[in-house]
């Protein structure tokens, strides 16, 4: 799909012939700002931010605008076709700056398995939203609401790091959907993105 920020519009347009196919249901891929207009939404970084702010170097997503979303979800329903939004919630991406924090690295084929003693770290855990300064949700992360990370800015080095604290920890049994076995809380990963320079940012995890 091209990321020429039409994909809203276009679908907007379609939607009456998606229902004459007998199309009932779409998935819209993920609306929010994530890390540059490029990206197809998986590198998630601000929620509230659905292509209305200059946020990561662009407003418009790699869909479209806020508005041309709303308006594909009314074209939608207005042909008998039920949108279906896909909703990212375990990970971020692209933070706004660095934090320290104690950390132990784990196996990264099994997470279970630490391979040190606590030790300190510099992650992109730090998200303030500035574009958006404050506008539907004023809430930043930091450090202390991730679970983990996997990237170390400090030593410029990729690892699985679970952050250490009070309630931090992965989700086990009672915790785990008990059907699906798959939650995982917030987590940040390493993202490059294009500015004036590529910088390193991270994805921090649950």
């Amino acid at each position: 799909m091209p990321a020429d920020g039409n994909h809203w519009s276009r679908l907007a347009e379609d939607a009456q012939h998606l229902a004459d196919l007998g199309i009932r249901k779409v998935w819209m891929p993920p609306a929010f700002k994530a890390t540059s207009n490029n990206d197809v939404g998986y590198g998630v970084y601000d929620l509230f931010d659905l292509g209305e702010f200059d946020q990561k170097g662009t407003v418009r997503t790699k869909y479209g605008f806020k508005d041309d979303y709303l308006q594909a979800i009314q074209a939608l329903k207005d042909a008998g076709i039920q949108p279906m939004a896909d909703v990212v919630l375990n990970h971020k991406a692209a933070a706004d700056g660095l934090e320290e924090f104690e950390v132990v690295e784990v196996d990264p084929m099994d997470r279970n398995k630490v391979l040190t003693e606590p030790f300190t770290i510099q992650g992109w855990t730090k998200f303030t939203f500035d574009g958006r300064n404050g506008a539907y949700n004023d809430f930043h992360w930091h450090w202390y609401h991730f679970t983990g990370t996997d990237y170390d800015a400090s030593r410029n080095k990729n690892g699985i790091y679970q952050i250490q604290g009070d309630n931090k920890g992965w989700a086990h049994g009672d915790l785990v959907d008990k059907e699906k076995r798959k939650l995982r809380l917030p987590h940040v990963r390493r993202y490059r993105f294009q500015t004036s320079r590529s910088c390193r940012k991270s994805r921090p995890m649950g």
